[in-house]
């Protein structure tokens, strides 16, 4: 019995490991003066006029670095619980998919991964770790998850991509304009190019009843800031 026992032990302490193993060390690459300068901005940009639903937006905030670790998580407001982990992986999936070539936001992605699109199935591709779920974990982990839809822009030192930026808690079309305007308020926004409007990586509206095609969004709100505002 005793031998089962300790078997059984053996197995959950591997498991556990095992479920860490292709992790970096816990952390953040970020500094925090950055990160702090990135998170700051929310409170201030909630007060304009982003479009969606509620005035102040209300909003859950995530920061991912490079590697894709969860450096910082913050909320504003009365925002939906299940936007937490919405907003961490809007951060990871544009950290994931930028470079120093391209900044693909998850606004831009919307078109690409429905059926017949050019990247159909990548919404299966990065599955969000259930472990980080509950309030008060993943900092310092990577949560991954990967959403299609506005909110998640790369965030851009140098030419060079140093992280993501996860915004959720409104309209995609809302949280997306958030997360482009906390950026450029930080000073992170040199992107090199992007499939977006005016070749940049912002949000590229498809026309009414237009299907799904390149690399566009769809409208959510009459009151949606166009690109060109935002």
């Amino acid at each position: 019995m005793k031998t089962l026992l300790i078997v059984a032990l053996s197995a959950v302490v591997a498991s556990s490991y095992l479920a860490f193993a292709d992790e970096d060390e816990p952390g953040c690459s970020l500094s925090s003066k950055v990160v702090a300068g990135v998170q700051s901005q929310l409170a201030v940009v909630v007060q304009l006029n982003n479009g969606g639903i509620f005035h102040p937006n209300r909003m859950w905030s995530a920061v991912v670095d490079r590697q894709g670790r969860l450096c910082s998580l913050i909320v504003i407001g009365d925002a939906w619980p299940g936007s937490r982990a919405i907003a961490i992986a809007k951060a990871s999936t544009a950290n994931d998919f930028s470079n120093d070539g391209l900044a693909l936001s998850t606004a831009n992605l919307y078109s690409a991964t429905q059926p017949g699109g050019s990247l159909y199935g990548l919404n299966n591709s990065n599955p969000f770790n259930p472990n980080f779920l509950p309030l008060g974990t993943g900092i310092g982990r990577v949560p991954g998850g990967i959403i299609t839809f506005g909110g998640g822009v790369a965030l851009y030192s140098r030419g060079e991509v140093i992280g993501g930026l996860g915004l959720s808690g409104d309209s995609a079309c809302a949280d997306h304009v958030i997360a482009y305007r906390m950026r450029r308020n930080a000073g992170l926004d040199g992107i090199p190019a992007g499939v977006g409007f005016n070749g940049t990586d912002n949000i590229d509206y498809l026309a009414p009843n237009q299907p799904p095609t390149g690399f566009k969004h769809p409208h959510c709100f009459p009151s949606d800031i166009a690109p060109g505002s935002i």
